[in-house]
């Protein structure tokens, strides 16, 4: 098949780009050019069209390649996207996330609504996912989207205990610092590794009938409590890392009051993969294993 990867040089498409040239499809990457394009034998079949995303005419540059399947790693302007390929794009699959769905009322969570999206940009990419998905069932076009929680692994600084991804926090805990958490520490928190993401995406896009129509919550197999995340860090890091418990008042009050941050520490984060399972889908790497990837990566890239 032809295949267009919006953002296929990123995170997750640095890993998704060569699945799908060793699955014998022909690839093109649209990227903006700020990341540059790996090396290897497994990219020096794959095009590269720099494009900037969302600027005018960005869709027209997609819709001149006359792909197969799109998919669309930033979702950034679904709607705009469908539009361009109605007609020609047999598969539309685009990349959401976890927290699209509001705080969780199931656990593991399915992809349903669960409440209100609390962020605006997540709730206004959510809408754009649900309208699409309605049009494109209309047109006859396939339509799949995959709603990953914290992408970790190699390539990123990987979620720490604050809630974000500092350096300078992976460096306290690396000295041992005392880290502070809501009471009772056993929230769920999900980091999965890009290369698990990027495997879900050539699932949906070998299995087309059976993933038309379908929102997929993605993750590892499981997911770790907060305290768990304190213990796997102190763990790779070969220090002690002390837990402070407070009220969770206090929490967002005067140690996390970034609702971006504390999110990680009042939603659990632990999707339901049932759904993906049904297409092949199974995670390589544990929690605990994706977070010493993505450490490892640090130390080999100089990030310390």
């Amino acid at each position: 098949m032809r295949i267009c990867v919006i953002g296929g040089t990123g995170h997750i498409g640095r890993f998704l780009t060569p699945m799908l040239v060793s699955a014998g499809h022909e690839v093109t990457v649209l990227s903006s050019g700020r990341t540059p394009r790996p090396e290897g034998a497994a990219w020096s079949g794959v095009q590269t069209v720099t494009q900037a995303y969302g600027v005018p005419g960005w869709t027209a540059a997609v819709q001149a390649l006359r792909p197969e399947v799109v998919i669309d790693i930033l979702q950034g302007d679904t709607p705009g996207l469908f539009e361009a390929l109605r007609g020609t794009c047999e598969h539309l699959v685009v990349c959401g996330s976890l927290w699209m769905l509001g705080l969780p009322r199931l656990v593991p969570t399915p992809p349903v609504t669960q409440a209100p999206c609390r962020f605006e940009g997540y709730a206004r990419r959510y809408r754009q996912l649900l309208e699409t998905r309605e049009r494109a069932a209309a047109a006859g076009m396939a339509f799949s989207a995959i709603l990953p929680p914290n992408i970790c692994g190699p390539g990123k600084i990987p979620l720490e205990c604050r809630g974000g991804r500092s350096l300078e926090v992976h460096r306290s805990h690396r000295r041992g610092e005392t880290v502070v958490l809501p009471d009772p520490g056993s929230v769920l928190i999900g980091p999965c590794d890009a290369e698990d993401i990027a495997r879900a995406f050539v699932r949906v896009v070998q299995q087309r009938a059976a993933a038309a129509g379908q929102l997929f919550t993605v993750g590892s197999a499981y997911a770790l409590t907060a305290l768990q995340l304190v213990e796997t860090y102190g763990a790779l890091y070969g220090v002690r890392l002390p837990v402070e418990l407070v009220s969770w008042e206090r929490f967002v009050n005067e140690v996390l009051p970034d609702p971006g941050a504390h999110w990680h520490f009042q939603a659990n984060m632990c999707p339901d993969i049932s759904a993906l399972a049904n297409l092949g889908y199974r995670p390589a790497y544990t929690p605990e294993q994706t977070l010493e990837r993505a450490v490892r990566w640090m130390h080999d890239t100089g990030l310390r």
